[in-house]
């Protein structure tokens, strides 16, 4: 503790400090998306290059296919653990402008919906609240002690939002520059207000798009209305053949590699008594739908899905219109969890697709790109259990190990080019709104995400990592 002690004083007592610093960082219209924000996003890194210079770091950013990467690197010294620390800098686009109740980069502090302070603002909590809350925390330790306890690199990149494969060809390329032990990255959520989370798996991702072609122009339905095929109807059979009376995939060989959940991590996931009624009342609905024998968190956190995201063909203009289109569309998005293949659920998809497909019928795939695979980390990870011990005593709680049924594709990329795993602890809020107008962050979970950070260090200080 007295370690510890004088580096939370200093986050306490320099806390405006470091909501100015956070002000800063959110002015920039950061968008990486978006060719009009391009010399935002570049004066966003150079700020974040000057800011860890200004921790003693040596800084620099590095060009990409996309967004330029900042990396700091402590002075590094022999026997120390090394962190690697990621964050990114880019922000969804702000649009519609009319519904933020402020302008998106004009932060501002002021009431949130549980009459909560808030710092509103694009991308306060996604992602420049929570990368700040670990190098506001790593700041105070160095003003405090001089330097930290561990060799730290951090990475903060720009194209988060948008095609992580700019990212991830960097690494591909660079792995020297990225040597450390374990991943930190603050890009997830609590489990509920009150209660810290640390995730420990989540789902990969991989889309298809379709298209089914019939006759060789569209058609009038009263002259080939019965002898003609109809895309439509063709490709509503086979989307509908993706799925049997129970929810369950019937794609052959797609749940090749998924493993059942562990009794003692079903047990876990029953602790959390998670309200499924609340969940689902919040989007207008009432029961789950999907794989039958599974928990809701099982669904979302251990399962696999294929979904269809949009289907279109034909006509779509007002009225009506007696026709028979020459094809029809539709994309989909399958949620993978460790142990599948990407590419073996691509290529077991077009197959089964191809097996049912009629005479008079041609069908066309197209790879959407971005694929990621399932990712779990072990609960019983050293780095696990020095986070757990110190997020329990800023928080008052056991931290919560959670799922996450999304997608960071970044963490396959740290584990398929570094050899590394990732230690994903984050204090986003339910209603954050990010992606949307008027997101936040709250200022208490600024303000402990600090305190914990600093909790962890000191548990790395002690040792308590191994």
């Amino acid at each position: 503790m007295q370690e510890l002690q004088p580096v939370l004083n200093l986050i306490d007592a320099d806390f405006k400090h470091s909501r100015d610093t956070l002000f800063e960082l959110l002015r920039f219209a950061s968008v990486g998306t978006d060719p009009a924000y391009h010399a935002e996003c570049r004066k966003a890194a150079g700020w974040l290059e000057t800011y860890l210079r200004g921790l003693g770091f040596e800084a620099s950013q590095h060009e990409t296919t996309g967004q330029p990467v900042v990396i700091g690197k402590s002075k590094q010294k022999a026997g120390k653990p090394h962190i690697l620390f990621y964050g990114h800098y880019d922000v969804q686009p702000a649009e519609p402008f009319n519904l933020w109740t402020s302008p998106p980069f004009e932060p501002e502090k002021r009431k949130g919906e549980r009459g909560q302070d808030a710092f509103f603002a694009r991308g306060a909590a996604d992602d420049k609240g929570q990368l700040l809350t670990f190098l506001e925390a790593s700041k105070a330790w160095i003003n405090s002690h001089g330097e930290l306890p561990f060799n730290l690199t951090v990475l903060l990149e720009g194209d988060e939002e948008g095609d992580t494969s700019h990212l991830d060809r960097f690494l591909a390329k660079n792995p020297e520059l990225f040597a450390a032990d374990i991943v930190f990255i603050c890009d997830t959520g609590m489990w509920d207000n009150e209660t810290p989370a640390i995730t420990t798996s989540l789902r990969g991702c991989i889309a298809e798009e379709i298209e089914v072609q019939g006759p060789r122009i569209d058609l009038h339905s009263g002259y080939y209305g019965g002898p003609a095929v109809n895309p439509i109807k063709v490709l509503a059979k086979l989307l509908a053949s993706l799925h049997d009376k129970n929810g369950r995939i019937t794609i052959p060989g797609f749940y090749d590699g998924v493993k059942p959940v562990s009794a003692a991590r079903k047990k876990q996931w029953q602790k959390l008594k998670f309200n499924r009624a609340e969940f689902m009342g919040a989007v207008g609905l009432k029961h789950p739908s999907g794989e039958k024998g599974f928990t809701l968190l099982e669904q979302l956190w251990a399962r696999p899905t294929a979904e269809v995201n949009g289907i279109y063909g034909g006509y779509r203009g007002a009225g009506a219109k007696t026709v028979l289109p020459a094809t029809a569309t539709a994309k989909l998005t399958f949620r993978l969890v460790e142990g599948q293949s990407p590419k073996k659920i691509h290529a077991a998809f077009r197959k089964f697709m191809r097996a049912q497909l009629p005479d008079n019928c041609k069908i066309k795939f197209i790879d959407q790109g971005g694929d990621s695979s399932g990712i779990s980390v072990s609960e019983n990870s050293r780095w696990v259990k020095a986070a757990g011990r110190a997020l329990k005593s800023e928080w008052g709680k056991p931290a919560a190990m959670v799922g996450e049924g999304a997608s960071i594709p970044v963490v396959q990329s740290f584990r398929e080019h570094l050899g590394l795993d990732c230690l994903m602890i984050g204090f986003g809020r339910g209603d954050d709104h990010i992606h949307s107008p008027n997101e936040k962050y709250d200022v208490e979970s600024y303000h402990k995400g600090m305190r914990s950070w600093a909790r962890l260090i000191n548990e790395i200080a002690k040792g308590d990592h191994t």
